[in-house]
């Protein structure tokens, strides 16, 4: 008995007579193939879509777009392993029949391509959206951090920068300080040659000084409170793992059907709050619904969020609310309001008025900066009459902070025909309980599966195009696990 041995290296073969015959029908990236093949990508929006009558010519965009979707498919989303992918990886040869860009030309194609990539990924959505894959009823909104490309070290604070140039100022103090007693020492063996030495550091202490007040200069004039150094708009967050790191917040909406991916937006905010409206409205119009409901964590809850959205036609459950809250009534909505089960204020904006809890009108005031600029609304002969205390103020004096620039801040209101109506925002219980086994399977994927755990590009446009890519790789293995390679060519068709 021998072991099962392979063809010697000097044998001559006969490979398969076509480049179809390496790929079996069955296989995901005749899927790619047909999809992006029934692209107009000038529509699409893509660069050097078009060809010029001169000139040397171009790669096929749809060629370049193949490969990137390929590649985030199977963990594979550097351009340089993309290069080499179509020098050896039979099913990257089949897919581009033999063409081989250099990494360079890959690259540039992602750069240049952003907004093209997000229509690519929200055409493909509507392709699902006609084969019924999208449930329509109920969508999870969650955000996750991806890693930048930036730094800790490449990250400064406003306090940072400060302490760092209190540091440097105080060693050049230092150095400026030796400098004098070694003018004054004579006989000072090699002095010279050390207060050479320390002009030299004193010069560098200032240039470095010079660098980081410019830092600070740029802060002030721009109202941001960190600089980042290598991405100019990635920011240090709070992570899931409770460590600070320097990060992108990205947000999806998922439909509850198949977990497929409807929407999603790259931000650098630090928190998840006002993004309910935002992208629930943009899954209602993507989704054709005239109205969903959304499910997300306790991180999202905002008052003015939630009343905007029910505005909108969302109906939003956020985990951990159950509060009151009073709003304004239509005729004959108004009810008595005697106390509150755990109430809070909302700003109306288009009459420049709060309402508090117990249906008290409060009134603009005051503008004045805390940690951010806010406007100061209270009514202290509410507040004196009212027997629920909201507060603990001696006086009895409740205050709502409402964040906003001094610019748009106004003690003009409107507070006639003024009659208000209670609710209770409490979330579904059931609803809530669904929201994990929802928009968690996709980040997991997206992370783990697809190894897509961090960014590989800098700015908010670039790494929104590399979500692109990634979304759509994911929504593609998604529609495929669902329906098959066969069917879904054959919708394409």
């Amino acid at each position: 008995m021998e072991f099962i041995s392979g063809e010697g290296r000097d044998q001559i073969i006969l490979m398969p007579d076509c480049i179809d015959d390496y790929v079996d029908g069955n296989n995901s990236v005749r899927v790619i193939d047909a999809y992006i093949n029934s692209l107009n990508l000038i529509e699409l929006g893509f660069v050097r879509a078009e060809l010029k009558d001169t000139g040397r010519p171009p790669y096929d965009p749809k060629d370049l777009l193949k490969l990137y979707v390929y590649g985030y498919m199977n963990r594979i989303r550097s351009s340089r392993r993309l290069e080499a992918e179509t020098k050896r990886n039979l099913e990257a040869i089949w897919l581009l029949g033999k063409l081989s860009p250099d990494h360079k030309t890959i690259a540039r194609f992602r750069h240049d391509n952003n907004a093209a990539l997000k229509n690519v990924f929200r055409d493909f959505v509507k392709l699902c959206l006609k084969l019924d894959l999208y449930g329509r009823e109920l969508a999870a909104l969650d955000g996750s951090k991806f890693k930048a490309v930036n730094s800790r070290k490449r990250n400064f604070t406003k306090k940072q920068i400060q302490d760092k140039i209190a540091r440097i100022s105080a060693k050049i103090d230092e150095y400026l300080d030796e400098l004098n007693r070694n003018d004054t020492e004579e006989n000072a063996a090699g002095g010279e040659k050390t207060k050479g030495e320390i002009t030299r550091i004193i010069g560098n202490l200032k240039e470095h000084k010079t660098r980081y007040q410019g830092y600070a200069d740029e802060l002030e004039q721009t109202g941001e409170k960190q600089k980042s150094l290598t991405g100019p708009e990635s920011r240090l967050m709070t992570t899931n793992s409770a460590k600070m790191d320097v990060c992108y917040n990205v947000q999806t909406a998922v439909d509850a059907k198949h977990k497929l991916i409807v929407e999603f937006e790259v931000s650098n905010r630090g928190n998840d709050k006002n993004f309910i409206t935002p992208m629930a409205t943009g899954a209602k119009e993507i989704l054709e619904t005239e109205t969903i409901t959304v499910v997300t964590d306790a991180g999202y809850e905002s008052i003015q969020d939630i009343i905007s959205a029910a505005g909108k036609g969302i109906d939003a459950h956020v985990a951990g609310t159950d509060f009151d809250i009073c709003l304004p009534a239509k005729e004959g909505e108004e009810t008595e309001i005697k106390t509150h089960h755990n109430g809070r204020c909302v700003y109306i904006a288009g009459r420049n008025i709060a309402l508090c809890p117990m249906g008290n009108v409060l009134y603009p005031v005051s503008h004045k900066k805390c940690k951010e600029e806010v406007g100061v609304y209270y009514n202290y002969e509410a507040c004196k009459k009212c027997a629920n205390k909201c507060t603990k103020d001696a006086r009895g004096l409740f205050r709502y902070l409402v964040p906003m620039p001094k610019e748009a801040f106004t003690k003009e209101y409107n507070d006639r025909d003024m009659s208000v109506k209670q609710i209770r925002i409490k979330p579904d219980k059931e609803i809530i309980k669904q929201r994990k086994s929802i928009v968690e399977h996709p980040f997991g994927t997206v992370k783990r599966a697809m190894d897509a755990g961090y960014c590989l590009t800098k700015g908010l446009k670039n790494v929104s195009g590399e979500f692109s890519l990634t979304f759509l790789a994911y929504n593609i293995k998604r529609a495929i696990n669902i329906l098959g390679c066969g069917k879904l060519i054959e919708s394409m068709a």
